[in-house]
């Protein structure tokens, strides 16, 4: 029982994280704030909330601008973050199985390849890929983009899904084998469904990855009728004047499908970081 005293030590613990909480929402606090602003306040650098005048106009000007509108740029990130995400669980699951449930000196090796690829800053591959992607006219489309964007994080998902499938027990694999079943269906029916958890992980670093990534949509999006959000967002910036209000509007929606989207994923995006299943 003495375990679950109250002690000192404990509520530093508690202190300390709420001092930690504090500190997180400073960043949030004033997107917030300067989105419900007007551009005087804004450019005298109010950071107060405006709780008597809030300009709720900021939303539905910066949703609906005839040049820089976010609709559909919240159509297109939704798409290409979807695509990605839907390729990327099917494909790095399959090539996980493969090589953690293999040995091998290909699979090792392939293996190693991808995580090389996880040091390796991408942005060195991005005048190759823009060369390729020209040439089979998928740039500026919206499969240009999922294939781009599978490349770039097949490596982190491979990684994450082989060290999660190598802790999974065999019992059941061999079960089903014996009873006939072919080893696509081994994986559908008994492995992937175990891999929720892990699935969770990959689907949620990858939609946040594609979803704020900035400079490669602007290399391959901009100036199309395919921008995303952030790119739509860099439209307010101007050279002579800024739409701050716009801006800071244009976050705060850009961020509520992601928070959503978190929210829902969380419990299974730890349990997949913990890399254990019950």
């Amino acid at each position: 029982m003495s375990r679950l005293r109250y002690r000192p030590r404990t509520f530093g613990r508690e202190i300390l994280m709420l001092v930690a909480a504090a500190i997180w929402w400073v960043p949030f606090y004033l997107i917030v704030a300067l989105s419900f602003q007007d551009s005087d306040e804004v450019s005298h650098r109010s950071l107060k909330l405006p709780l008597t005048h809030p300009e709720f106009s900021n939303f539905s000007n910066a949703w609906s601008d005839p040049v820089n509108g976010m609709e559909h740029g919240m159509l297109s990130s939704l798409v290409i973050t979807v695509g990605s995400v839907a390729v990327i669980v099917v494909l790095a699951s399959l090539g996980a199985y493969a090589i953690a449930r293999h040995s091998g000196r290909l699979n090792n090796g392939l293996y190693v390849t991808f995580v090389l690829g996880i040091v390796m800053p991408y942005q060195l591959g991005l005048i190759p890929a823009f060369v390729a992607l020209r040439e089979m006219g998928l740039v500026g489309t919206y499969l240009g983009m999922i294939v781009l964007y599978t490349g770039l994080e097949m490596p982190t998902a491979i990684f994450l899904y082989a060290g999660f499938i190598r802790a999974l027990p065999t019992e059941y694999e061999e079960a089903a084998l014996v009873d006939g079943a072919t080893p696509l269906r081994i994986f559908w029916r008994v492995v992937f469904p175990l891999l929720a958890p892990v699935t969770a992980t990959v689907a949620v670093v990858t939609a946040l990855f594609v979803w704020n990534d900035f400079f490669t949509q602007l290399v391959f999006l901009g100036g199309t009728d395919n921008q995303t959000l952030p790119v739509a967002i860099y439209g307010f910036v101007g050279e002579f004047t800024t739409q701050w209000n716009y801006v800071f509007a244009g976050v705060v929606l850009s961020v509520l499908p992601v928070l959503a989207f978190f929210v829902l994923t969380q419990r299974k995006l730890v349990k997949g970081f913990a890399g254990g299943i019950k």
